[in-house]
């Protein structure tokens, strides 16, 4: 099923046409959850990788033993409190029963059970096919995101792998890649989903933006909360488009290897509107009033942070050149 963006509540361009030049396109991805294959663009499922590379695993994790929760463990426990959610329960019922409040207990025991380095987690999948506005290097059609699903004490982020591929040159895929036995963050395990890819137009966070501009903002509709949930930038899961700027000032970003200006790749948000105005809900999904964790907006069960999201940003000279993670 596609998903269909509202129209925004006013035309802020025609406000404020300054604005105009800055529009740019950003592909929201709607992911829900589903059952996708490795032919498929996805969040949280399997990837077209060659039997020949290497699964990567986390430098940065290769001590021998690790304390965390079973995969398997909590993707039982999601579906158990799913489950519990949707059935109609008596006032003063407990949501669960005895037997799933066990099932979902032992998913929140910590334990130590990986043995060597921890292979990385498939995050995200997509196809040029699905997404003809993906940025990539010539000759490739597959983007492909892993990350360790451990904190990395520098910036509180998972440790992210990039790869793009040529989809044609996978002649002989993996079956089932490695899974780690233990992560360290439930919240970086994503749900498997399906992406409804939806190309729509945004514009800077307030940050961004002139202060004489905000300025005028704030006295065409009293504050800038309007403009900057409402009007300006999309949530959610999406490539490109502008970065989500909240908690922190804009500040340059350059790659590091040779100095060059970077491009926004990726968004990864835990939600894909909010619980307020929900101006950003797709038509498909006007029943779903708010954004409750086994609703439609937060499919994929990710969480960075305090339930901010993660921008992936890659050089606009080479695709061989590191790339920028942020948090919003």
């Amino acid at each position: 099923m596609t998903r269909t963006t509202p129209p925004r509540p006013v035309d802020v361009t025609a406000h404020f046409p300054e604005l105009a030049p800055l529009a740019r396109t950003t592909v929201r991805l709607h992911p829900r959850a589903g059952n996708p294959t490795s032919a498929d663009s996805s969040i949280g499922g399997p990837l077209l990788w060659p039997t020949d590379e290497p699964w990567p695993t986390c430098p940065e994790h290769a001590a021998p033993w690790y304390v965390g929760y079973a995969p398997d463990d909590v993707h039982v426990s999601r579906r158990v409190l799913a489950e519990a959610w949707r059935r109609p329960r008596a006032e003063g019922e407990d949501l669960l029963t005895a037997e799933e409040r066990a099932v979902v207990d032992r998913a929140d025991e910590r334990r130590i059970s990986q043995d060597g380095p921890v292979p990385m987690i498939p995050v995200a999948q997509i196809y040029a096919a699905d997404v003809p506005e993906l940025p990539r290097p010539d000759g490739t059609d597959l983007f492909q995101l892993l990350w360790c699903p451990f904190d990395h004490d520098e910036d509180y982020l998972p440790r992210t792998e990039l790869r793009w591929r040529s989809s044609a040159d996978v002649t002989k895929p993996l079956g089932e890649s490695p899974r780690p036995a233990v992560i360290g963050d439930d919240n970086y395990l994503p749900e498997p989903c399906v992406l409804h890819p939806e190309p729509v137009t945004e514009y800077p966070a307030p940050h961004e933006l002139p202060e004489e501009l905000v300025d005028r903002i704030h006295e065409e509709w009293s504050d800038a909360v309007e403009y900057q949930y409402d009007l300006g930038v999309a949530p959610g899961c999406k490539v490109g488009g502008y970065g989500p700027w909240s908690f922190s000032d804009p500040f340059a970003m350059s790659c590091a290897e040779c100095g060059s200006n970077v491009r926004p790749l990726l968004t990864l948000d835990g939600c894909e509107w909010d619980g307020g105005s929900g101006s950003w809900r797709p038509l498909e999904d006007a029943d779903y009033t708010g954004y409750h964790s086994d609703g439609p907006a937060c499919a994929t069960k990710l969480n960075i942070g305090r339930s901010y999201s993660m921008q992936l940003y890659v050089c606009t000279a080479s695709y061989d050149h590191p790339h920028i993670r942020n948090m919003q």
